[in-house]
């Protein structure tokens, strides 16, 4: 185990959280001593209490965690709409405008709003549907308990830390990470603007310092660093920086264990870092995510204005889970629509790895990059002087 107190914190060996739709990829992570999160968005309640069943019947008690989608501001939020009431408010010229991008590309749009292609309920991210998700959650031994989108209510905070579980936030920003550091959270999750799925402006290099410099009057928060990152080296880098560890999603899209379908996992493979793009149009907050047909024509001039959460999500998710299925088929049209979130750092994703191995690869590469970064200091019992 490493010297770390987030490590001692949590009963892991080493600090590289791994967030994931893939219960595979959370047990096989967790098993190798890192930390591994399921993402709970797409899940009913039901569906959640099996995943973690799996997981837990796997993990031989390891610690491990759920992350869920709970937006502070949200158009809908306070209301009990389902999504077939939702849908009947999504304006024609956004619905006119995939049918006719579907049509463009060889796709028949005449079934796309039926319930066929979309079978996720957005009401977890609403206050009754998250409580619902969170009472399954926290009948499991989960170590920590991630909000994704805005502040963890007080309430949330609270019943975690009376079952003993770590509290976690996403920031992209100094003001939102005081925000969290008021409101109780215990790790900060500074995700940079490289990262895959939401996620701000600011880089990484730059977000992890000044969020790290925010909290320091918070001395039982840890911060972990995200975006962009899946290599151990870089791991070292932001540790040398004073994160507690770091937090990667997009490095396990290739693994041979990934819900990634193949024809997006082929596309990774071979995309460089400057094949990703930060767009509103699959959900209807910035995401960024592999660029395609899709978010090229989204970006054009003729596009309207994505919708705001959850209606752009309502809106696409039929149209990409159909555009999915006919690209497996071979479809050639699908096959260019097709994409997944995934941030830049898959332009170093260039093979696919079972995910211990890209955990091991991680250690390792860690390291390295260590002892390289020791022996800068060629005598350090001097080094701390500029007069030797």
């Amino acid at each position: 185990m490493m010297n770390s107190r987030l490590c001692d914190r949590l009963g892991i060996e080493f600090p590289l959280f791994a967030f994931t739709h893939c219960r595979d990829v959370v047990a096989e992570v967790t098993n190798a001593g890192g930390f591994g999160v399921l993402g709970a968005v797409g899940l009913t309640p039901e569906k959640l209490d099996v995943e973690l069943n799996w997981i837990n019947e796997r993990v031989s008690g390891k610690p491990f965690g759920v992350d869920l989608l709970i937006p502070e501001v949200m158009m809908g939020k306070d209301s009990d709409a389902t999504d077939s009431q939702l849908r009947g408010q999504l304006p024609e010229p956004h619905r006119k405008f995939v049918e006719d991008l579907l049509e463009r590309f060889g796709i028949d749009a005449s079934d796309l709003w039926s319930d066929q292609y979309d079978d996720r309920d957005s009401s977890i991210m609403r206050p009754s549907g998250a409580a619902r998700m969170l009472e399954v959650a926290f009948r499991y031994p989960i170590k920590m308990y991630v909000n994704a989108l805005g502040v963890p209510p007080a309430a949330i905070i609270a019943e975690a830390h009376s079952k003993g579980i770590l509290v976690g936030a996403l920031t992209g920003s100094r003001r939102h990470a005081i925000k969290h550091a008021e409101a109780g959270v215990d790790v900060l999750v500074a995700a940079g603007g490289e990262a895959g799925g939401h996620c701000g402006e600011i880089a990484t290099i730059v977000l992890v310092p000044e969020v790290i410099e925010a909290i320091r009057d918070y001395p039982h928060m840890d911060v972990l660093a995200a975006g962009g990152i899946a290599t151990g080296r870089q791991m070292a880098a932001c540790m040398a920086m004073g994160a507690a560890g770091v937090w990667c999603g997009s490095v396990w899209l290739t693994t041979r264990e990934a819900e990634t379908i193949p024809t997006v996992k082929q596309k990774m493979l071979h995309a460089s870092s400057a094949n990703t793009v930060r767009s509103r149009s699959r959900t209807g907050k910035p995401t960024r995510q592999l660029q395609s047909a899709w978010s090229d024509a989204w970006s054009s001039k003729a596009a309207p204005d994505p919708l705001p959460m959850p209606l752009q999500g309502i809106l696409t998710r039929p149209v990409m889970a159909k555009v999915d299925k006919l690209a497996e088929a071979g479809h050639p049209g699908a096959k260019q629509l097709a994409a997944y979130f995934v941030g830049q750092c898959v332009g170093l994703m260039n093979s696919e790895q079972s995910v211990r191995s890209v955990v091991y690869d991680f250690m390792t590469d860690y390291a390295e990059a260590v002892e390289r970064l020791s022996a800068t200091l060629a005598n350090p019992s001097s080094a701390a002087s500029p007069h030797g």
